[in-house]
């Protein structure tokens, strides 16, 4: 074999693990149960949001409509192109019309009726709110929109939905058009599943490389401190925990495991072995967060984005056997379809 063939079939290689990694066909198990989630979190929010829906929008908010705007427009710093029409409804009533039609949209997106076109009008809306509600958000807001936005790119509505159900209907009656397997898509592999996971999994590496190394910067990170310094704030004590003063050895421990875990997380969630470790890693972290920090939905959407790891063959084997064996028994021309 010549140098150039060599060279050529290396080439090649990486070319056919580059097409795998993004366009091959995927079950769509994973992104139906993170849409469930995603959908619930985000109608949990904004039914809370609604309860003081004139103290976060409108112009007796506690952030005006014109601060809102100059948050984004670069006059208190750099332009982030951030726009939202929010900022101009000062109207009481027609922001909570809008805020009832948001409600009602985030609830078909989380039962799963109709998610080709309301997973991205679900999106679009929260985007919406967070580019006028900047100064009154967390963690939470951004990992749950990040994640709606993944979302609508793949067939989230095939499986554990309303859309699932009426697909059978119409199927049973053969009554089945183009526009309909489109609008309700069935749970065969697809590409649009495996991209939409593709850059999900990215994603959280980008997140947490980028925050491990940031807390890399702090002193308290490697003297281990940092999580005492976490847990013994009483503002954020959903459980005393100033008992572990007494073990400093139990906190140091765990500043060093979160501090590993999350710069190491981009290197050790993708081979098979590690995984499961760190997928329990994020469990502990998450879930700790959410039980003694007083952050519950900010720690159940992470560990439900963490999900997106977990394999949807496995998850059909477990969960759905029967559905499972269906799609294996698709076409191979169905393959491609999203």
């Amino acid at each position: 074999m010549t140098l150039g063939s060599k060279v050529t079939q290396w080439f090649g290689g990486y070319v056919d693990a580059w097409d795998r990694f993004w366009f091959q066909p995927c079950l769509p198990y994973t992104v139906c149960i993170l849409r469930l989630v995603v959908g619930i979190m985000l109608l949990y929010s904004h039914v809370v949001l609604a309860a003081n829906l004139t103290v976060f929008l409108g112009e007796t908010a506690w952030i005006s409509n014109e601060a809102a705007q100059q948050l984004h427009d670069g006059s208190f710093g750099f332009s982030d192109w951030g726009w939202s029409y929010l900022w101009m409804i000062d109207s009481p009533w027609l922001l909570q019309l809008h805020h009832g039609m948001t409600i009602l949209v985030t609830a078909s997106f989380a039962v799963g009726l109709l998610t080709r076109l309301t997973g991205p009008l679900t999106w679009f809306l929260q985007l919406m709110y967070l580019h006028r509600m900047t100064g009154a958000l967390f963690g939470f807001d951004q990992i749950v929109t990040y994640t709606a936005m993944y979302l609508m790119l793949a067939p989230c509505g095939s499986w554990l939905s309303v859309d699932a159900k009426l697909r059978k209907y119409f199927a049973a009656r053969r009554s089945e058009s183009g526009l309909l397997r489109w609008l309700l898509p069935d749970a065969s592999p697809s590409v649009g599943a495996n991209i939409a996971s593709r850059l999900l999994q990215l994603h959280l590496c980008v997140i947490y490389l980028f925050g491990g190394l940031a807390k890399a910067r702090g002193q308290s990170w490697w003297d281990g401190t940092a999580m005492w310094l976490s847990v013994g704030i009483y503002e954020y004590q959903s459980v005393d925990m100033t008992w572990l003063a007494n073990y400093p050895r139990i906190f140091t421990g765990m500043t060093h495991f979160t501090l590993f875990w999350e710069v190491f997380y981009c290197a050790l969630i993708w081979p098979r072995k590690t995984r499961p470790f760190m997928l329990l890693g994020a469990v502990i972290l998450h879930g700790g967060i959410a039980m003694f920090l007083g952050m519950i939905t900010f720690g159940v959407m992470m560990i439900a984005a963490n999900g997106i790891f977990v394999s949807p063959e496995w998850i059909g084997h477990f969960w759905d056997q029967r559905a499972f064996q269906e799609a294996e028994k698709s076409e191979p021309a169905q393959l491609g379809k999203e």
